[in-house]
């Protein structure tokens, strides 16, 4: 009788549609990379639901992806696109010796996938990355997980399922830095203040534009930078106009991983105005770029060198303020947590 590859596999909304798209969840394919990285024998499959907008199976980083490609269509085709995973996870389990799945978020990924390990007795966990945590996730009646099923991305996570479910994720495995990523130390810093991520109303982003306006009373000649694309861009843009901001505030539109993380190392301080944040790779990827940190959101228990938390849009402003005021500003770089370690932490779930 042939044996069977031992198998992990991901479950994930969307993935990369090949190795030059590193704008697509920068974090999950990190951790998938850094997983087939300290388990070279460990088969890894992705299966993912609706991104690319393709069906397909592809070779990724030694990795094999298999697309549905549902495309974020609703109704019946949600649960055709949810027929389909159940098919490919059904050919999965004939073909290998599947050790566990591992769903990205408590949404449909973790609903077919916990389903499915109930069905044929697998192990399934599900990764608590942001805003599944919130109230009113239809997910979670339909699942009725229990803690040792969940894993959260941070303290704060945990908190926020207690207030919300009554329910403890008895893990916590957080986001990771991939060192690798970042080039050498820049010795000159031409950016005051930058900004990352996705532009809807969630991350705040007027209150950058708002605070960008305050600083240039103090620095008539700052420069700020934001980085990424949604829905509220050309709303910002408009503000920025109008606060008379143009030549202060830079617009970089969706920029490949790495160059957003060579910024980082040109930032004097990374400002992340969210207002809800399951952890934020882009705190502890700044943080290892060497910027100064400002947030509202503070993910982890533990207090971090450089990491700024503040409690009200004034406070920001004072924070920032005396941030670039000082002129010996360390910049030295902050490691909160590698990527190796996070994976090991998460395949050590699977693996005795």
């Amino acid at each position: 009788m042939k044996h069977k590859k031992q198998t992990l596999v991901i479950l994930s909304p969307g993935f990369p549609k090949d190795k030059s798209d590193t704008a697509c969840l920068p974090p999950q394919q990190v951790f998938v990379k850094a997983l087939k990285e300290v388990c070279p024998g460990l088969n890894i499959i992705v299966l993912t639901f609706q991104y690319p907008f393709f069906a397909s199976s592809y070779e990724w980083h030694g990795v094999t992806v298999i697309s549905i490609g549902g495309k974020d269509k609703g109704r019946i085709f949600r649960l055709l696109t949810w027929r389909k995973a159940w098919l490919a996870l059904k050919l999965l389990h004939q073909q290998y010796q599947i050790t566990g799945l591992l769903s990205f978020w408590l949404g449909e990924c973790a609903f077919v996938g916990s389903r499915f390990a109930k069905k044929h007795g697998l192990l399934h966990y599900s990764w608590l990355l942001g805003q599944d945590a919130k109230k009113y996730n239809k997910y979670f009646k339909w699942i009725k997980p229990n803690g040792e099923q969940l894993i959260a991305l941070s303290d704060f996570i945990v908190k926020e399922l207690q207030k919300n479910y009554g329910v403890t994720p008895l893990h916590v495995i957080p986001v990771g830095v991939d060192t690798t990523l970042f080039s050498a130390a820049a010795t000159r810093r031409h950016i005051d203040v930058l900004g990352a991520g996705a532009l809807i109303p969630l991350k705040q982003y007027h209150l950058f534009v708002e605070s960008i306006s305050y600083l240039k009373e103090f620095h008539p000649g700052i420069k700020a930078v934001i980085c990424g694309k949604g829905p509220d861009l050309d709303w910002l843009r408009s503000l920025t106009h109008a606060k008379g901001l143009d030549n202060n505030i830079t617009f970089k539109g969706e920029l490949p991983h790495k160059e957003v993380l060579k910024l980082m190392q040109h930032s004097k301080v990374f400002l992340h105005p969210s207002n809800y944040e399951g952890f934020g790779a882009v705190l502890c990827e700044a943080l290892y770029g060497g910027a100064q940190v400002v947030s509202f959101v503070k993910p982890m228990e533990k207090n971090y060198r450089h990491h700024h938390v503040v409690n009200s849009h004034d406070e920001m402003n004072t924070r920032l303020l005396s941030l670039l005021n000082d002129k010996k500003l360390d910049h030295e770089p902050v490691l909160m947590c590698t990527i190796q370690q996070v994976a090991k932490n998460m395949i050590s779930l699977f693996v005795d």
